[in-house]
């Protein structure tokens, strides 16, 4: 019997080859989608109570951040910003909430009136949590204000309590008058920030208010509104 040789041709095996890896693919009934679901985020809760400890001078509505650590609401010595200087002339927030150095922030409810207390709640992102800071004008003055500036809450525990109290700074961008007109708080009902600069342009401790009855003539502050330090007094805990 002769022999027939047989020879398949270069585009018929590449054909078969297909088939067969189809086929191979058909009958792959595995899944192998792997789905990572992200870990919840860690979220650490801190409680801040305020005091006001003056005997006439009402502390404009709160304004409690957080930042990173390496970040200040000012620097004694140094220059207001114009974000404390509204709250330090007129008891605005606003320009200080919308900092780019802020991440989170909470306002009180209203005014802190003298001998009262108020607390306030922040809740944070595990990875945010680094130092926090709060401001509040005394509105019975030019541009005193007080507050915390950059308090470190790194690493506290659970429950862990700190208690604190704190001096009026004076933000050098408004003369002490205390003519009427220039107050924006209950004693004199004046105007509150303005952009005009005319005091020593440093934030400074507040060397307290000089009523009409210590011979300011032009002073519509009476002894009630005058200070000693310190003025606030603040409590941080961690809740959660």
């Amino acid at each position: 019997m002769k022999r027939t040789d047989f020879t398949l041709k270069p585009s018929l095996i590449a054909m078969l080859a297909a088939a067969t890896l189809l086929t191979a693919c058909g009958d792959d009934n595995d899944d192998d989608t792997v789905i990572v679901t992200p870990p919840a985020p860690v979220m650490q809760t801190f409680t801040v109570t305020v005091t006001n400890l003056t005997a006439n001078q009402p502390m404009s509505p709160v304004i409690l951040a957080s930042h990173a650590s390496d970040a200040m609401l000012w620097n004694a010595g140094e220059m207001a910003s114009e974000a404390l200087e509204k709250l330090a002339e007129g008891g605005d927030t606003a320009d200080i909430a919308a900092l780019s150095v802020i991440n989170s922030s909470v306002n009180g409810t209203g005014l802190l009136m003298p001998g009262m207390s108020e607390t306030l709640t922040l809740t944070l992102d595990e990875a945010d949590v680094a130092s926090i800071s709060l401001a509040t004008m005394l509105v019975n003055t030019n541009d005193a204000f007080t507050g915390i500036n950059s308090y470190t809450i790194t690493g506290m525990e659970v429950d862990a309590t700190t208690a604190m109290k704190f001096m009026a700074y004076d933000a050098g961008t408004e003369a002490n008058s205390e003519a009427k007109g220039t107050m924006p708080g209950p004693a004199d009902g004046g105007e509150g920030f303005n952009a005009s600069r005319d005091d020593v342009d440093f934030v400074h401790i507040h060397p307290g208010v000089i009523s009409m009855y210590d011979g300011l003539a032009d002073s519509v502050l009476g002894a009630s509104h005058r200070f000693d330090n310190p003025v606030l007094a603040v409590t941080i805990m961690r809740t959660e």
